[in-house]
């Protein structure tokens, strides 16, 4: 079977901090009953995998495409513990979300089994005018400090509280304690694992056993970053031509967020020769090659895995699109060599020749 674009049925996470807005604002099909928190898009884990919806491989879970796919599928990125190396969410914070935090490296290889590192990002699909997130403590805070805190209920005077706006963008390395703020939905992009530990949940009681949701506090404290509350990463880079524009949002180890506007009427090839997942958060468009047969039509709130051996693939615009575009850094075959790096290419703004590059600045540091 050669490669060719892939979508997954969404898996829908019900959560006591979830609500509906997954459907208002992605077009999601949700469970009548239930208060959604995640919609699970691409997905290789042991109790959850990805199901592929269109195409000759309809029926077919990721974990088998990666093993029977391989490099045509994931490139030169490496897997994670022999998985597809990442894992897409929408997330929707009806609630605040418990105060969390998830394995370092360290406490990965002490525990080994299903505890991973988990580094993630958040981009704000949307977020009502008082929107926040959690993110780090304030300078000086310990591990007892912190204990303290919880003890009198005061975690809020720990807590880095930053506001948000719908199309930043926050990343979050493993070790970083933080919590989704009510009334924020995000997509995010993250390292296959599924393991946190709570340390604070608002004192909630969850309905379905009348008690509190248990936590994890000494877990939480082997692999809690204690420290200035500085994370790299952010650095905005932003390109620019007639019909697209590309915005770098965050650039780490794990993988590479960037924001991309294309028009209405687009009709190019893709420009791309590695794994490249498409999170569509605006508009509707195609993608063609010869080994889809048909087209594989893309809409609002739909994610687009595009393998990194797809040929003569092109992309057709419908309408104005926005989607985020994440990618795996891999080596080069010209380490070494003085090159123009990957944000100056003209590839980011596809078949654009006029472009323009702008450096904006980080946002400074929040309390």
């Amino acid at each position: 079977m050669d490669v060719y674009p892939l979508i997954f049925e969404p898996v829908f996470k019900p959560k006591i901090w979830g609500g509906r807005n997954l459907a208002r604002l992605l077009d999601k099909q949700l469970p009548e009953s239930d208060a959604i928190g995640e919609s699970w898009e691409v997905a290789d884990l042991e109790d959850d995998q990805s199901v592929v919806t269109n195409g000759p491989a309809k029926g077919t879970t990721l974990g088998q495409l990666v093993a029977e796919w391989g490099t045509e599928l994931v490139g030169r990125a490496s897997l994670f513990e022999g998985r597809f190396p990442l894992l897409i969410k929408f997330l929707d914070a009806n609630e605040t979300l418990s105060v969390q935090v998830h394995p370092d490296e360290a406490m990965a290889k002490r525990q080994g089994g299903r505890v991973r590192v988990k580094n993630e990002a958040w981009y704000i699909v949307d977020a009502k005018p008082d929107g926040f997130i959690y993110r780090g403590v304030h300078d000086g805070i310990d591990a007892a400090a912190l204990r303290r805190a919880i003890e009198a209920k005061e975690m809020e005077s720990v807590l880095r509280r930053v506001p948000v706006r719908k199309g930043h963008c926050y990343y979050l390395p493993s070790g970083t304690l933080h919590a989704l703020g009510a009334g924020v939905v995000v997509a995010e992009v993250q390292t296959p694992s599924d393991v946190t530990y709570r340390i604070y949940d608002w004192d909630r009681i969850d309905a379905s056993t009348g008690r509190p949701r248990d936590l994890h506090l000494e877990e939480a404290l082997q692999c809690i970053s204690f420290g200035t509350g500085a994370i790299e990463g952010e650095r905005r880079e932003h390109v620019a031509s007639v019909w697209a524009s590309v915005t770098s949002l965050v650039r780490c180890p794990s993988f590479t967020i960037e924001r991309v506007r294309m028009s209405e009427g687009v009709d190019q090839e893709v420009p791309h020769q590695e794994l490249v997942i498409w999170i569509v958060l605006e508009g509707r468009g195609s993608v063609t090659c010869k080994s889809a047969g048909s087209p594989v039509e893309f809409g609002t709130g739909d994610t687009v895995v595009l393998p990194a051996a797809l040929a003569d693939g092109r992309v057709q615009t419908q309408e104005d699109c926005l989607w985020i575009e994440v990618t795996i850094p891999v080596g080069s075959a010209l380490a070494g060599y003085e090159r123009p790096d990957r944000e100056s290419l003209s590839k980011h703004v596809y078949s654009g020749k006029d472009t323009v590059r702008l450096n904006v600045p980080s946002r400074p540091p929040t309390s």
